[in-house]
């Protein structure tokens, strides 16, 4: 033992206290506002079907037509592999779990659409297929055929069609109460969102729901998707996506990219309308920022260059989607938009390579760090925080499995969701 270094302070104790209390309103301000991610499962996509075209078999024939795409295009991994340059150690597990996944779970999250790819119908139409929606969507979780998140997208709060997607929301929610109550997975969809107070009047649409249903305040949330160039800058020069976020009142759940309704509201023309134009970029970057550490994700949008046709045609296709979901992937948008079966079989595939190839270095490095081991790295807290994000994101998926995660990190799920949810001083902390 070495010599006992004397301590000496040369403040009292109040002026630690005082500046204590004088921060106490901000803390309890950090606290609402950016409570961190709710540690919940993102699914990696959202798949819209029109409320007329949506089925009891949707989800099933979505997988079935995925599958068949793969049979016709790409029968097996090397064939899979050539089309989109998957590395010869990624094609075989990449392309097992691309066909195990279309199998089990083909959709991640579903949204029945009363919006634009709905348009407009009669009211009593729409009213029979929002109650249709309502009730195939509780069977499909009574018979545990539904995916994982399901809702639908209403139309949006501008006056003209107001009313109908009030009225279309409160169909559809009160056939859910009816028939067994409002499942976990609920997923309700704002669109064209331009003003923060139509983010209030959402929020005060579910406040009388909720009251005239009995349901405990705050248990309906909402998207809101961004597709307007004024949902990104507002008249007076500032973030309005950030003012939304607050507006929602801890309802809002995820800010969608609506890619093509965005990009022709900044003028860009049909040919050049894409999630990797620079338009684009800029918008999800804003969104990104204004929903960091609220609890709110991002989605990117989609592609509408479809895989369908010959052969050729549906390779360029896939390799075209696989590359904007990888982009979006590398650029932490963990969620997109996929308008057709076709595109499914890129989607997991882009999801799956991108965990897999970066899986055993994200386990080598946690690891490390879990038991204080040197290594050609120094990470810390907040490192260790998306190396188990970026694990746990891959088990969710179907891209890892839990017993080969454990194996190479020596943590269980506990752990994981441990360091993937740390307290907010925790990150200040520097690793030893």
């Amino acid at each position: 033992m070495g010599q006992q270094e004397k301590v000496a302070t040369s403040l009292a104790g109040a002026v630690s206290e005082e500046i204590s209390a004088s921060l106490a309103p901000v803390d309890a301000e950090l606290a609402r506002r950016y409570p961190g991610d709710p540690g919940t499962r993102q699914p990696v996509h959202t798949v819209y079907v029109p409320g007329d075209v949506f089925a009891s078999d949707t989800i099933r024939s979505w997988g079935d037509q995925a599958l068949a795409a793969l049979d016709e295009h790409a029968p097996d991994a090397a064939s899979l592999a050539a089309v989109l340059g998957l590395s010869g150690e990624l094609a075989a597990p990449v392309y097992d779990r691309v066909r195990a996944k279309l199998e089990r779970e083909p959709i991640e999250d579903l949204r029945i659409d009363f919006e634009d790819g709905y348009g407009g119908r009669g009211d009593a139409e729409e009213d029979a297929h929002a109650a249709r929606a309502a009730r195939l969507v509780t069977e499909a979780y009574a018979q545990g055929t539904a995916a994982p998140y399901m809702g639908i997208r209403m139309k949006c709060m501008e006056a003209a069609v107001r009313d109908r997607g009030i009225r279309t929301l409160d169909i559809f929610l009160t056939g859910l109460i009816e028939a067994d109550g409002l499942p976990d997975g609920l997923v309700l969809t704002l669109p064209k969102v331009t003003y923060t107070e139509q983010v209030t009047a959402m929020v005060r649409l579910l406040e009388e729901f909720e009251k005239a249903r009995g349901l405990h305040a705050g248990r309906i949330g909402f998207e809101i998707q961004i597709e307007t160039s004024q949902s990104i800058l507002a008249a007076d020069g500032t973030a309005a996506v950030a003012r939304m976020i607050d507006a929602a009142e801890g309802r809002a759940t995820g800010l969608h990219y609506g890619t093509f309704d965005y990009s022709a509201c900044l003028g860009v023309s049909a040919a050049y309308q894409a999630s990797d134009h620079p338009a684009a970029d800029h918008a999800k970057a804003v969104m990104q920022v204004a929903a960091a550490g609220t609890g709110v994700r991002v989605s990117d949008g989609s592609t509408n260059v479809l895989p369908v046709g010959t052969t050729e045609k549906v390779h360029d296709a896939w390799r075209l989607h696989y590359g904007l979901t990888r982009r979006a992937l590398a650029r932490a948008y963990y969620q997109g938009w996929d308008m057709h079966p076709g595109h499914l079989p890129t989607r997991y595939a882009a999801v799956f390579a991108f965990y897999r190839e970066g899986f055993e270095q994200a386990a080598a490095r946690l690891s490390a760090y879990a038991n204080h081991a040197a290594g050609d790295v120094m990470d810390e807290p907040a490192t260790a925080k998306a190396l188990s994000s970026y694990l746990l994101r891959g088990i969710d998926c179907g891209a890892l499995d839990t017993a080969e995660v454990a194996r190479l990190t020596g943590l269980t799920r506990a752990d994981l969701d441990g360091f993937a949810a740390p307290r907010r001083g925790d990150l200040t902390a520097t690793a030893k």
